[in-house]
């Protein structure tokens, strides 16, 4: 039986660390279908369009999941990335490290169709589920969000991934 590992990937914080509906959607996600012998990686660092914090996005998160039960032995290192296309990257690097293993991608709704479109190709060689959690935002927010990813998978499609 392979060994399941969550991947949350990161999403906006205040610039004070509290961690935005968004991330917490994710999270909670990732609460609510730990089990035991799971693994959970962690990702975002900085960004001015997520995290101006003084701490990693991942750190914020493991700080939420470990307020939230789940064990300190469980997380992977942090895959201290910027944006999507570094997530995947930076995971890679730290899941070539273990073996029979199975991803489960955990983002928003808005998000996973780049995200299934990025992970397919970066760790094309692993099993995966990709999860994308109701965001619950306002419409307005949300129609933003979504024609940023559809010109992000525009530009995929047209020029490829740079990685």
């Amino acid at each position: 039986m392979k060994k399941e590992v969550l991947i949350i990937l990161g999403s906006p914080n205040s610039p004070s660390g509290k961690l935005s509906d968004i991330s917490l959607s994710r999270l909670n996600y990732c609460v609510n279908h730990y089990q035991k012998g799971n693994l959970i990686l962690c990702t975002g660092g900085w960004g001015a369009h997520f995290n101006t914090s003084e701490h990693a996005h991942a750190a914020l998160a493991k700080r939420y999941l470990l307020e939230n039960n789940i064990p300190e032995d469980v997380f992977l290192d942090f895959a201290l990335s910027g944006n999507t296309v570094e997530d995947a990257v930076k995971a890679k690097e730290i899941l070539s490290k273990l073996e029979n293993i199975r991803l489960t991608i955990i983002t928003s709704d808005y998000h996973v169709k780049r995200v299934k479109l990025i992970f397919n190709e970066i760790l094309e060689n692993y099993t995966m589920d990709f999860i994308g959690v109701k965001s619950n935002l306002d419409t307005d927010v949300y129609e933003v969000l979504e024609q940023h990813e559809k010109s992000a998978i525009d530009a995929i499609v047209k020029n490829g991934l740079y990685y």
